[in-house]
């Protein structure tokens, strides 16, 4: 009797012990794949130190006990943790790309189309360029230089940021940079770029190349209900389809953005959980669905990626932001932009002034309202990849405020009632060490008073 209980007891944990090696097998690629591709964004287009990265925002769970091998000559980094490896590889234009399912020559044989901006940054004044007006329309400058202090040194506010910059009535008031960092940094956007597709868009339907209200026709989901998905649906987040956003774990983003190759592709396979437009959830999937539809408008590769910079990038002085692809060459727009802070600002400019950028019209009119305008399920939370303050998720602001919101505390404030930008950059992760930026508002608010 003993032994038949032993035996039973045995199996259960050599069961036990097999399916934690298959779980843990299933989480290896997301594992070494993120900070291989985080590290290679990180040293190769923020030309940051490896070791602070790895000190930094490296520094949890798993990911730190990834052994990360940077190879200078060949701009790429493998990181291993057990069995479990992976690469990625920068690219000059395309920025860093994790190997998944490609062949690594293939890509590095492509050639990105750069598209010239035609103006020297340093010689021409903001907002297209970098010489800034000392002008000051209201702002309480000592004020804000003691916000900024509290903000760095202080840790008033917690969180740990990188770069933070205040830009009222048109004009920089306030500027600052973690030591390491510079107005020269390209800065990681994460979700931020959800608020770049929206423009992309907005350019698009001002150009008669996009309907947002037709229906996607993904051949995919031509034989059911997903058919009746339209672009608008997917950027309002609530296109129906099942989707799981939590990090953290192996969920449908991580696998999505760490495990495939393409990652529109990976959306396409969701089912549908809701009828289309009843129903808001947070997709980045639904971001990169919308991201490949756009792709699929332009006659080849090169036209779709000289597009951005061409119409956007280079209108907005933003000549050396970096827009990353997937493995298959569509734009990562849930995730995926390196920029400056003050590229960053300046894209805040873009929906401050409804659209219009340097006295030029690139979003069509009302696409600003109708970016702003809460999903109908989201509470007056979200608009159209945007997020909103209807919902008065921070209440010293005011409710026509508007958010580009990125992971681990990146965020980009925009509020038309005060003529006012705000960019916030950095490592700031929930719950652990989550910045306070409604009281940061508050007191930005009350130094423009």
């Amino acid at each position: 009797m003993k032994k038949r209980i032993f035996f039973s007891a045995g199996l259960v944990v050599l069961a036990g012990l097999i399916w934690g090696v298959v779980y843990l097998n299933s989480l290896l690629p997301i594992i070494t794949g993120y900070p291989a591709k985080y590290l290679c964004s990180a040293v190769f287009i923020s030309n940051r130190n490896p070791d602070d990265v790895e000190a930094s925002e490296l520094n949890f769970s798993f990911i730190r006990f990834v052994t990360n091998d940077i190879n200078y000559q060949d701009k790429s980094v493998t990181s291993r943790f057990l069995w479990g490896r992976s690469k990625a590889i920068y690219r000059d234009g395309f920025g860093s790309t994790l190997l998944r399912d490609v062949d690594e020559t293939s890509l590095t044989e492509t050639k990105f189309p750069f598209t010239p901006a035609g103006y020297n940054q340093d010689t021409i004044a903001w907002p297209l360029g970098n010489i800034i007006s000392d002008t000051n329309r209201g702002a309480d400058i000592t004020a804000l230089g003691k916000i900024t202090d509290n903000l760095f040194v202080n840790k008033y506010y917690k969180g740990n940021p990188f770069a933070f910059m205040v830009v009222h009535h048109g004009i920089p008031v306030a500027e600052r940079y973690k030591p390491g960092f510079s107005a020269k940094t390209r800065f990681i956007s994460w979700s931020i770029a959800k608020s770049f597709i929206n423009a992309l868009a907005g350019i698009m339907v001002h150009e008669e190349m996009l309907n947002i209200y037709r229906k996607t026709d993904i051949p995919e989901w031509k034989n059911d209900a997903r058919q009746q998905i339209t672009v608008h649906d997917l950027m309002q987040m609530q296109s129906g389809l099942n989707w799981n956003e939590e990090y953290g774990n192996r969920s449908d983003v991580t696998l999505m953005l760490y495990n495939e190759k393409d990652f529109a592709g990976y959306a396409f396979t969701k089912p549908l959980d809701y009828p289309s437009g009843s129903h808001w959830y947070y997709s980045s999937g639904a971001t990169n669905i919308v991201s490949y539809l756009m792709r699929k408008q332009f006659r080849n590769d090169s036209a779709y990626l000289s597009y951005t910079s061409a119409r956007l990038f280079n209108k907005t002085g933003m000549p050396d932001a970096i827009f990353e692809t997937d493995p298959t060459g569509t734009q990562v727009g849930s995730s995926y932009i390196y920029a400056t802070a003050r590229d960053y600002a300046r894209f805040g400019m873009l929906y401050l002034n409804d659209g219009m950028f340097n006295g030029v019209r690139l979003l069509p009119e009302g696409w600003v309202a109708y970016t702003t305008t809460p999903a109908e399920d989201s509470h007056g939370n979200y608009g159209s990849f945007f997020w909103l303050n209807k919902g008065k998720h921070y209440p010293a602001a005011p409710a026509d405020m508007f958010i580009c919101n990125g992971h681990d505390g990146q965020r980009i404030f925009i509020i038309p009632s005060r003529d006012l930008v705000v960019v916030v950059l950095g490592y700031s992760p929930k719950p652990d060490n989550e910045m306070n930026f409604n009281l940061l508002l508050k007191d930005i608010l009350e130094a423009l008073k």
